[in-house]
């Protein structure tokens, strides 16, 4: 069993470069290690907090006091079934290089999530989704550690309860703990049906239409590089946590009552007579024009869903290889201080705050908030 080290600090493993300590804090290099640790805590009654890629996570300023247990499994299985392929993931694999090597292998299915800072495991947790993509067209079958039943188990799709950037896995975060993914993906050259309007004309294709996998892998990472979506040691505004709220998905009622208040606002029609409205039209049309600033904490100057920690690129460094993290750089003279965890939940206070009081829409954070609340 690997040792535990006492006091590191969380920040550094964090795209938001914000956290305090960890009591105590543990490298799992295999899924078996994984969860025996974690069985292993739970039966001392030790709080813990699995640690991914940290590119979707708000830690306390206090750190946190328990186990922190730091994924870093490896290994990439790929079999043809049904004439699929069916690729299976350690959760501690990185996921853009996983996408990178789906494109490169002629393996079609996640092509719109190029570009995702974060690792495999994190995956069907969030149902990671960008340009009309989401793992759950593709995810077969998740490998988990039940901590409830304290035993390993495989579920199936149906098992997962995705939706809309959410799952079984985050509804009950306290109940699994992600080992593996499976993938079935197509094998071809050519991308799925283009279902993102903004990708369409990037591609100058169709909406619907299909386009080779590199194109769309390079489109994909120029749209979000241009939003500060990709993380860039030379860029601030990739300080972030990516975007920090999701996208309301509003009743019928719900809508009824945000046309009377804005009407013409902008949506796209959900199944159940629901509509999704995009949050970051909510975010600027209440007053909050990207580069807003409170204190150190910030709206990025490119997009107005991600709140960022301008000051953390240089206190911290902003390694991207989770190997690479290290626990401090030196300084720079004249740049400005880093914000805190409180910084960015008063800035994001500010901004649910004010989009609730003119629109009645109450924004919900994306990241795992961990030893705060929003």
């Amino acid at each position: 069993m690997a040792e535990r080290e006492r006091g590191v600090r969380l920040a550094p493993y964090t795209t938001l470069r914000v956290g305090g300590e960890a009591r105590a804090f543990v490298t799992a290099r295999d899924a078996g290690e994984l969860a025996a640790l974690v069985g292993e805590a739970d039966r001392a009654g030790e709080p813990v907090l699995v640690l991914g890629g940290g590119s979707n996570l708000l830690i306390s300023d206090e750190g946190f006091d328990g186990l922190v247990v730091k994924v870093a499994s490896r290994g990439v299985s790929v079999a043809e079934v049904d004439g699929r392929v069916e690729v299976t993931a350690e959760a501690g694999e990185d996921w853009d290089a996983l996408v990178q090597r789906a494109v490169a292998e002629g393996w079609s299915g996640v092509e719109c999530l190029s570009g995702i800072p974060g690792l495999v495991g994190s995956t069907p947790i969030q149902n990671v989704g960008a340009y009309g993509q989401e793992v759950a067209q593709t995810v077969t079958g998740v490998r988990v550690y039940d901590r409830r039943a304290r035993e390993i188990r495989d579920l199936g799709p149906a098992d997962c309860g995705f939706a809309y950037r959410d799952s079984v896995f985050k509804r009950d975060p306290a109940r699994y703990v992600v080992l593996a993914v499976t993938y079935s993906l197509e094998r071809a050259d050519l991308s799925g049906p283009v279902a993102y309007q903004e990708l369409a004309t990037r591609l100058g294709v169709e909406l619907g239409a299909r386009a080779g996998l590199h194109d769309v892998r390079d489109a994909v990472i120029g749209l979000r590089r241009g939003k500060g979506m990709v993380l860039d040691p030379a860029d601030p505004d990739t300080c972030s946590a990516g975007s920090f709220f999701t996208n309301p998905v509003l009743s019928a009622a719900e809508a009824a009552e945000l046309e009377r208040r804005s009407p013409g606002f902008p949506r796209w029609a959900m199944p159940g007579d629901h509509v999704k409205v995009p949050a970051g039209w909510l975010i600027e049309h209440a007053g909050f024009p990207k580069g807003y600033r409170r204190g150190p904490a910030r709206i990025s100057t490119k997009h107005t869903l991600a709140l960022t920690n301008p000051g953390g690129l240089h206190v911290t460094g902003f390694p991207t290889d989770p190997e690479a993290l290290v626990s401090g750089a030196p300084p720079v003279p004249d740049a400005e201080p880093a914000a805190t965890a409180a910084d960015l939940l008063e800035l994001a206070r500010e901004i649910r705050q004010g989009v609730e009081a003119k629109f009645g829409v109450t924004l919900v954070n994306e990241p795992v908030l961990a030893g705060v609340t929003l």
